[in-house]
């Protein structure tokens, strides 16, 4: 499955990589930073800014990575930790199907990445050039490891450093004041 692996690297890879610049660069109709902030404070992921150039860059990074077949399993993984933050944040809330805006095309590309991880990069990659072949079960698992241990951890990151929740006007009794501000 040389030639198999190989279309899948560079097809998920490089789509990856390109929708990394969409968020980065506002390449290729993409929102750049800017829009990628804003969408970031949107779903409660803090600070927008920093989380913003971190979703760029690792759909960037990880993308280019994949496709080169170049240091593996840390491409795939950079793809597993994007997606899933973007299954926790935005998608699982509406079920499977992304008809109705679901996790399913995350899980797909998850689940490449995991294969393209335990079954390496394959013969025409930059790490069998290098003499690198890491590949198995045991890669596989690191990767999704990786992946969501970042995402996990990230998340929890995001939280923690979320902007105190405004405060509204209360009366004596620690109740809010509906009549705050009325004569």
């Amino acid at each position: 499955m040389t030639v198999g692996r190989l279309v899948l690297r560079v097809a998920v890879g490089g789509l990856m990589a390109g929708h990394g610049l969409q968020k980065l660069k506002g390449s290729f109709g993409g929102p750049g930073l800017a829009g990628t902030e804003q969408m970031m404070g949107a779903i409660g992921m803090h600070p927008a800014k920093h989380q913003a150039r971190a979703a760029a860059l690792a759909e960037t990074v990880g993308g280019s990575l994949t496709a080169l077949g170049l240091c593996s399993p840390l491409g795939p993984a950079m793809l597993t930790g994007v997606m899933t933050i973007a299954v926790n944040k935005v998608h699982l809330k509406n079920g499977v199907w992304v008809t109705q805006g679901g996790y399913e095309y995350n899980a797909v590309l998850m689940a490449a990445a995991f294969a393209l991880a335990a079954d390496g990069p394959g013969r025409w990659s930059l790490d069998r050039l290098f003499g690198n072949d890491r590949s198995g079960l045991r890669w596989g698992l690191c990767e999704l490891a990786l992946g969501v241990g970042a995402a996990a951890a990230n998340l929890e990151l995001a939280k923690r450093m979320a902007p105190p929740a405004a405060v509204s006007p209360t009366s004596e009794d620690g109740t809010a004041d509906a009549g705050a501000g009325s004569s």
